[in-house]
């Protein structure tokens, strides 16, 4: 059959460029120590930044929440879906940015890509608006702009003069700069605070995807806006709480009128079912944890981790990224030789992906190193010294 034959000769295409992804199986919950269909491994490869995943307390929460909901909520939030658990996770998440932004509401979403496509879409619904976009943008935030009726203008990483003059050229009354906060193949942070200043110069929306900063940044963990101390009614804030928080899903916090806006008009948000309540109970304790001195002592373990991966690696002529979350890129170039790598720490029992197009840029193929509270320091050490034997290899 011809249809099938050209998909089979595009999928060879992607092997034979070395661009074919592989899924692994994993047999235990989220950890650091893995077991693999069937094989133990140390892992740096998850989001899981504050280790909760796995989280006694979390896990139990959950099952709590199964007992008093159920398993699944029935129907989309606006029929019958919304529950008692959401209402209260979205009270406190509010609250989490409340310093942050004036009159803020918060809204849960199944995951942070629905989120995102919900955000753009119904802030961009009209041709006249402008999505002032990042060029490393996840995914999610690009196929939103492609999604969204508003034109799309793209400004080059971290650039905030090319920002200034893209804002500053645009007649447009309706503006919407849109940008990562971690960028999630780099861990380098956005200019924020000076996008921000440029957003209230302009009467523009930031919109900021801290999809890998809430829980991890912020003094309570309350994400890149409180660790910079940035606050505004401009900002258009999305967490996700599959990633430090444990669990699953996300929200959005933004003042309260943006908040209805979306309640009314973005369609991912009303044509799917809710998630489960139970999740919503379960994050409840999540947040217990993050905002709290355990949660507080997670961070400092992570950054002190953080501080001696990047001491210890020694990686020329490969290159270390210029990152200061737990996202830490060792930068190698060709696809294979990222495959190389990869396959090289696996036989060695450590689990890092090779990151390659198109997910980073063609030439800049890469191990994205995650690091977790809940790895020791000896995992990490096992780490550097893997990777250093490798690059003398």
């Amino acid at each position: 059959m011809k249809l099938i034959a050209d998909l089979e000769q595009r999928l060879q295409g992607l092997d034979e460029a070395s661009l074919t992804r592989r899924r692994r199986t994993v047999d235990t919950p989220c950890a650091p120590r893995l077991v693999i269909e069937g094989r133990p491994l140390l892992a740096f490869c998850s989001n899981d930044y504050l280790g909760l995943a796995a989280h006694p307390a979390v896990v139990a929460a959950l099952r709590e929440g199964a007992s008093l909901y159920g398993a699944g909520s029935g129907a989309s939030h606006l029929i019958s879906g919304h529950g008692r658990a959401h209402a209260l996770l979205e009270e406190r998440l509010a609250a989490t940015q409340a310093a942050s932004i004036p009159d803020v509401r918060a809204l849960t979403f199944s995951t942070g890509y629905m989120a995102n496509l919900a955000i753009l879409t119904a802030l961009g619904a009209d041709a006249d608006a402008v999505l002032f976009c990042e060029s490393l943008n996840h995914a999610s935030l690009i196929d939103g702009a492609r999604l969204a009726r508003a034109q799309v203008s793209v400004y080059p990483h971290a650039d905030v003069d090319a920002l200034a003059a893209q804002l500053a050229a645009s007649t447009v009354e309706n503006k919407i700069v849109v940008t990562d906060s971690v960028f999630r193949m780099d861990g380098d942070l956005a200019p924020l605070a000076a996008m921000l200043s440029l957003c209230e110069r302009h009467g523009a929306w930031l919109v900021v995807d801290d999809a890998h900063g809430f829980g991890a940044l912020g003094e309570r963990g309350h994400g890149a806006l409180e660790h910079l101390g940035l606050r505004s009614p401009h900002l258009v804030y999305m967490g996700t709480l599959g990633k430090a928080a444990g669990v699953a899903g996300a929200f959005v916090a933004a003042h309260a009128s943006v908040i209805e806006w979306l309640i009314q008009r973005a369609r991912p948000y009303i044509y799917t079912t809710a998630a489960p309540p139970a999740l919503a109970h379960a994050l409840l304790t999540s947040m217990d944890i993050i905002e709290g001195a355990e949660g507080a002592s997670r961070r400092a373990h992570l950054a002190d981790l953080i501080a001696r991966f990047r001491g210890d690696v020694k990686v020329a002529p490969w290159t270390l990224g210029l990152s200061t979350t737990a996202i830490q890129p060792v930068i190698i170039g060709a696809n294979d030789a990222a495959l190389r790598a990869g396959a090289g720490l696996y036989g060695r029992g450590l689990w890092v992906p090779a990151i390659r197009p198109p997910t980073v840029a063609p030439g800049t193929a890469r191990l994205r190193v995650t690091l977790s509270a809940a790895h020791t320091v000896e995992d990490v050490a096992q780490l550097t010294a893997a990777l250093n034997q490798l690059e003398r290899e």
